[in-house]
C-alpha cells in the first residue's frame, strides 16, 4: 500500500492533519489500531480555543459544533468560599472558547474524511516505523489477523498519542526528555444532569482543587484533587458528590446539582516534552511529542495546533518542493508548547493544594489575589486561555 503522508492515530491530530492535507490536494492513510466505535465515544478534553474553533470551521466541520456547542465568554475563579469571574473575551480582545467535546469533534472529522473518500483504517495497529532517514519511510501495520501489512509513504506523521509506538521509533539519543509529574492527580467523573453553573469554575479550597465543567445542557464534567496513588474503588458516588459540594461551597449558599454518574476514573498530573519533534521523516504531533496537564485546557488545542503547522510545512513541499517548513517544524511546534507548558503549570500550582509543601501554598493564594486584583493578570489568564493567536 502507498500514500503519500500515512498518519498513525485517529484522534484530533492525525484527522485534522489528514483534513487539511486532502484540502491541498495531498492524499494520506490513517492507521488507527481502534474500532470506529471506540475511538468516537472515549470521552477526553473539551475545551477548545478560539483558533481551533476558527480552522474548524474553515475545514468545513464546524456546523455541528455551531449548532450544538457552548460558547463561553468567561470563566469562574473560586477561593476563600468567593467567586470571581474573569472576563475572557472582553479581557483578550473579543475572543472565547467553546465547550465541545473531544469525541464530537473526532466524530464530525471521520464523517468528513469518509464522506470524501479520505482512507482511515480502522482496527489496524501500527507495530513498526522502519527506513525513517530514507525517502520511501514505511510502516508495519496488523490488521484482520495479519501482521506484516505495509503502508509506504513520503512521510510519517506520528499522531498516535504518548502511549503509541511513534515516539519509540526514535533513537533515545536524539530526543531530549522534559518531564515532571505532580504530586497530585485528578478524579473525573461525566455525570447526567444540567450543569450547576453556566461557566467553568475553578476552585481553590483547603480540601484540594475542584473543577466543574460541562460537555453539554445535559452533560457535567467534574473533578476532584486527589492523591495520585488513590484508588477510584474508595470513591463511592455519594463520597463524590459531598466531596464537590464541600469544595465547591461559596458564602452566598451555592448549590451543586448532582445526578447519575455516567463514567469516572482517575488521571495523573504530568508535565511531558520531547525534543526534537522530527526525525528524518517522521513528525510527531500532538500527545506523541508533548503532555500538559489539564488545568489549562490546552492539549486538544496542541494537538491541532501541530497538525496545523505540519500540513502548511507539507503543502510547501509539494506544491514548491521546498522543505525549510519541514525543516522548521518542531522549532515552530516548540514555541506553543512551551508556551502553553508554562501557562498549564501556573494554573496547576496556583489552584491545587500542596500538602507537603507549604511554601507553594502560599504562593499559590498570592497568585490567585493577584489575578482577581490586577488586570493585566487577568489578562494574562485570559489571552492565555482562549488561546494566543501567535506565540
Amino acid at each position: 500500500m502507498r500514500t503519500q503522508v500515512a498518519i498513525v492515530g485517529a484522534g484530533p491530530a492525525g484527522l485534522v492533519l489528514s483534513q487539511l492535507l486532502a484540502a491541498e490536494g495531498i492524499d494520506s492513510v490513517v492507521l488507527e489500531h481502534r474500532s470506529r466505535e471506540y475511538v468516537e465515544a472515549r470521552v477526553r478534553a473539551g475545551v477548545l480555543e478560539q483558533g481551533s474553533v476558527d480552522l474548524l470551521r474553515e475545514m468545513g466541520v464546524g456546523a455541528r459544533m455551531d449548532s450544538e456547542g457552548l460558547v463561553h465568554h468567561g470563566l469562574e475563579l473560586r477561593f476563600e468560599a468567593q467567586g470571581h469571574r474573569i472576563d475572557l473575551t472582553e479581557l483578550s480582545g473579543g475572543r472565547s472558547i467553546m465547550v465541545y467535546g473531544q469525541q464530537e469533534v473526532v466524530k464530525d472529522l471521520i464523517r468528513a474524511r469518509l464522506k470524501a473518500g479520505g482512507q482511515i483504517l480502522f482496527e489496524a495497529e501500527a507495530v513498526d516505523l522502519l527506513d525513517l532517514v530514507s525517502e520511501r519511510p514505511r510502516v508495519r501495520f496488523r490488521q484482520a489477523g495479519t501482521d506484516d501489512e505495509q503502508l509506504e509513504a513520503d512521510f510519517v506523521a506520528g499522531c498516535d498519542g504518548f502511549h503509541g509506538i511513534s515516539r519509540g521509533a526514535i533513537p533515545a539519543l536524539s530526543l531530549t526528555v522534559f518531564d515532571k509529574q505532580y504530586a497530585y492527580a485528578w478524579l473525573g467523573i461525566l455525570a447526567a444532569g444540567a450543569p450547576s453553573n453556566e461557566e467553568l469554575i475553578y476552585v481553590r479550597h483547603e480540601r484540594g482543587f475542584a473543577l466543574h465543567s460541562m460537555r453539554s445542557p445535559s452533560v457535567t464534567r467534574l473533578y476532584l484533587q486527589v492523591a495520585p496513588d488513590e484508588d477510584v474503588a474508595d470513591w463511592p458516588d455519594a463520597r463524590i458528590w459531598e466531596e464537590l459540594q464541600a469544595r465547591l461551597a461559596t458564602a452566598d449558599g451555592f448549590v451543586l446539582e448532582s445526578g447519575p454518574v455516567l463514567e469516572k476514573g482517575i488521571t495523573p498530573m504530568r508535565s511531558y516534552v520531547v525534543e526534537p519533534m522530527q526525525f528524518g521523516r517522521l513528525f510527531l504531533v500532538g500527545d506523541a511529542a508533548h503532555i500538559v496537564p489539564p488545568t489549562g485546557a490546552k492539549g486538544m488545542n496542541l494537538a491541532v495546533a501541530d497538525a496545523r503547522v505540519l500540513a502548511k510545512a507539507l503543502a510547501s513541499f509539494y506544491a514548491r518542493g521546498t522543505t525549510e517548513l519541514l525543516e522548521e517544524y518542531s522549532a515552530t511546534c516548540l514555541r506553543r508548547v512551551w508556551r502553553a507548558e508554562h501557562f498549564s503549570w501556573w494554573m496547576t500550582t496556583m489552584l491545587h493544594r500542596h500538602p507537603d509543601d507549604p511554601f507553594m501554598d502560599r504562593l499559590g493564594i498570592s497568585n490567585l489575589r493577584y489575578v482577581i486584583g490586577s488586570r493585566s493578570a487577568a489578562r494574562t489568564l485570559a489571552e492565555n486561555y482562549v488561546g494566543l493567536e501567535t506565540v
